[in-house]
C-alpha cells in the first residue's frame, strides 16, 4: 500500500487493486504517516483482557461432567445418598457459578454460559421428578391456572341438525 501511495496511485485504485475496502487502504497510511514502520506492526493486546486462565475455563467444563453433590444416588443396599444434601439436585448456571466461586474462580452466572456455549454444551429444560415411565403413575390434571383458558372439542353427531345438514 505504502509502495503504490508513494508510485501516486489515489486510495481507490490501491483498494482495487489490493482487494479490500478504501477504509483500510486510508488506515493502514494514516498508521504508517503517524508512526513510520513502527505504525504498520501487530499492535497486540487489543480488546478486553480475559479474567480467568485457561485452567479455570477447563476446570468450569469439567463440573458439568460430575455428578451434582445434592443429586440423590441409590447405594448398593437400596438407600439414597448424596454427597451433600443441601447442594444442588442438577447443574443450572447458578449452581455451576457458585460452585466455581467456592473453588475460587471469580466467575458469574453469565460468563459460565458463554464459556459452556463456546464448548457446544446446550442447555435443556430439566425433567422433574413428577414424570415417570411407570404405567401406572398419575400425572397431574391439567388446567392448574384459572388464567388459562381450557380447549373446547367440538363434538360431532351423525344426526342431522336443524339446519337441514
Amino acid at each position: 500500500m505504502i509502495e503504490l501511495s508513494w508510485a501516486g496511485q489515489r486510495v481507490p485504485a490501491i483498494a482495487d487493486e489490493l482487494s479490500c475496502s478504501q477504509k483500510t487502504v486510508r488506515r493502514w497510511l494514516h498508521r504508517f504517516n503517524r508512526a513510520g514502520l513502527d505504525g504498520l506492526e501487530d499492535l497486540g493486546g487489543q480488546g478486553r483482557k480475559r479474567r480467568i486462565t485457561e485452567a479455570q475455563r477447563s476446570r468450569i467444563i469439567a463440573l458439568v461432567k460430575m455428578t451434582p453433590p445434592g443429586r440423590l444416588e441409590m447405594q448398593p443396599y437400596g438407600d439414597l445418598w448424596a454427597a451433600d444434601e443441601s447442594g444442588p439436585a442438577e447443574w443450572t448456571l447458578d449452581a455451576l457459578a457458585a460452585t466455581a466461586q467456592a473453588e475460587g474462580i471469580e466467575v458469574g452466572r453469565s460468563q459460565v454460559r458463554r464459556i459452556l456455549l463456546a464448548e457446544g454444551v446446550r442447555w435443556r429444560r430439566t425433567r422433574s421428578w413428577a414424570r415417570s415411565r411407570d404405567p401406572e403413575f398419575a400425572p397431574k390434571e391439567h388446567g392448574s391456572s384459572a388464567s388459562t383458558p381450557t380447549r373446547r372439542t367440538v363434538r360431532r353427531s351423525s344426526a342431522p341438525t336443524s339446519s337441514g345438514r
